[in-house]
């Protein structure tokens, strides 16, 4: 499984990915869910993708290839005016990359089908998020949305409802986006850390700070003690419940 979120605050977007996959409880490996690409200057787009590995991968492999190799017919990723063609590009590729794993015809088209988080600014533009689901449709962050998750998203959001802020720094998104992920992680073992992490600032159209942090991390290991610490005093200090009679 997979746990990804990307955020759009006024400061700029925020990524974050966890890096486990498994095929079982006995065959357990870490992969980048996360890459990044640039022109710096004029572009910079960061994917995030939670489904089969071998979808994900390939798709990530044929954006490459053809930025080396762009074709009239087929453009390089960065050489797109706007997010929105962007965005369209990744939406095509992933569904040409499902097709033809689905047209095998050795299992179904739905054991090949990914979900992917596709975010950042085109010069000229201002910052864009946007989901793209298995079917090539996608739909962009907004004022009313301002974050989307893929993957195991259920043990991490009620922290993100709560306690989002479109205006908070880079270093509270952090740290808001650590408590996310160490909820998930102690509810489902099918994610885990390493989570790498990408904080892009508006306008600059270069790759932000961008990282990678451990499960023994003291920064991380410090906000997953105290939050459970802060929690068990939270709910000891609620009045109790009295029983009738």
């Amino acid at each position: 499984m997979t746990y990804c979120v990307g955020m759009v605050l006024e400061r700029g977007l925020v990524f974050m990915s966890d890096t486990r996959t498994n095929a079982g409880l006995d065959n357990i490996s870490t992969f980048r869910k996360m890459t990044i690409w640039e022109t710096p200057g004029e572009c910079v787009i960061t994917i995030m993708s939670a489904g089969n590995l071998a979808t994900t991968q390939a798709v990530v492999s044929l954006l490459e290839e053809r930025a080396k190799s762009p074709e009239e017919r087929t453009p390089a990723l960065l050489g797109v005016p706007s997010m929105f063609q962007a965005v369209r590009m990744v939406a095509e590729t992933l569904r040409e990359v499902i097709g033809q794993h689905g047209n095998g015809g050795l299992q179904s088209e739905a054991s090949f089908k990914a979900t992917l988080l596709v975010g950042g600014q085109v010069k000229g533009s201002a910052p864009r998020l946007f989901m793209v689901y298995p079917e090539g449709n996608f739909i962009e962050a907004s004022t009313d949305t301002p974050f989307f998750q893929i993957g195991e998203t259920k043990y991490g959001r009620p922290i993100l409802v709560r306690a989002f802020d479109s205006g908070m720094s880079f270093e509270e998104a952090m740290k808001l986006l650590l408590v996310s992920f160490d909820s998930t992680v102690k509810a489902n073992l099918s994610v885990g850390a390493p989570f790498d992490y990408h904080f892009y600032a508006a306008d600059s159209l270069t790759t932000g700070r961008a990282g990678r942090i451990a499960l023994d991390d003291p920064y991380f290991q410090s906000v997953s003690q105290d939050w459970g610490d802060k929690l068990k005093a939270a709910l000891d200090s609620l009045p109790g419940y009295e029983f009738e009679g």
